[in-house]
């Protein structure tokens, strides 16, 4: 009987090792009617999607890189492959060639992208995560929380499965304020602010972030507050994590397992009701 877990988890392994993952790289998610009259927006707003061929009802997360909105590409991070899992990568459009709000518009519409297309992969679409770093955490929680942006898709932000933002700004972007001739000392709380948009029945929210002490200017405790005002709206599912000794770019690599580990405990609990 003490072999049993021994050969479960055995067994597990070899089905994961097993399942052939496929890639699909350069979709457009805005339609050709749209993007074509934009050179700029037919470059750049592409995905990559990552999913394991062949599978059934499989999560999916949605991962918006970072570089401050000003720099960066989509990927495909390796700590999210090749377990059991859809990772969708986005490129959105840069600043200063476009400007608030083209960047967040890109994010919910590659987010609409999923939701339109992932069953046809053999996803579940009440699995979608939305996760990111930096500045992708940024849009990932403005998409997120201010539900103009996905309602233009006919789409309930409150059907997220979870929000796993690494250490995204909960003040308006330091990027936005900079296009207004704003320093980036200078906190702002505006309609671009995750902040303004707290609400009681937004889906689940894990916010992660590194070191207070390492971390870009006050980034942890933009989070903190973001946690303690959700707490405060009657938001019972936010919760907030400081990682020590890592600072802004190093915290990602421990934060992946937190990560999977949230999509696994959710899903779990959707595949129940």
């Amino acid at each position: 009987m003490k072999l049993l877990p021994f050969l479960l988890l055995f067994h597990v392994t070899c089905l994961q090792a097993q399942q052939t993952y496929v890639t699909e790289k350069d979709i457009s998610y805005y339609p050709a009617s749209v993007a074509n009259k934009d050179a700029y927006m037919n470059s750049q707003c592409k995905l990559d999607l990552y999913y394991p061929k062949g599978a059934k009802n499989f999560a999916t997360i949605l991962w918006l890189h970072g570089g401050g909105i000003t720099g960066g590409k989509k990927e495909i991070p390796a700590a999210l492959m090749e377990k059991g899992y859809a990772v969708v990568g986005v490129a959105y459009r840069l600043s200063p060639k476009v400007k608030a709000p083209a960047y967040i518009e890109d994010a919910a519409a590659a987010l609409a992208w999923v939701y339109q297309h992932i069953q046809s992969y053999g996803g579940n679409k009440r699995l979608i995560f939305v996760s990111g770093h930096s500045a992708g955490a940024y849009l990932g929680t403005m998409i997120t929380l201010d539900k103009k942006y996905l309602k233009h898709y006919e789409i309930d932000a409150d059907s997220i499965a979870g929000l796993i933002p690494f250490s995204g700004q909960a003040i308006t972007h330091f990027t936005i304020r900079n296009e207004r001739g704003i320093k980036g000392t200078q906190p702002v709380i505006d309609e671009y602010a995750p902040l303004y948009h707290v609400r009681n029945n937004a889906p689940p929210m894990l916010l992660i972030t590194g070191d207070r002490e390492k971390e870009l200017l006050g980034r942890y405790e933009e989070n903190a507050y973001l946690w303690r005002m959700m707490k405060l709206a009657g938001h019972t599912k936010t919760r907030l994590y400081e990682l020590d000794g890592f600072d802004h770019g190093g915290m990602a690599q421990p934060a992946f397992p937190l990560l999977l580990k949230e999509v696994a405990a959710i899903s779990k609990e959707h595949m129940k009701q």
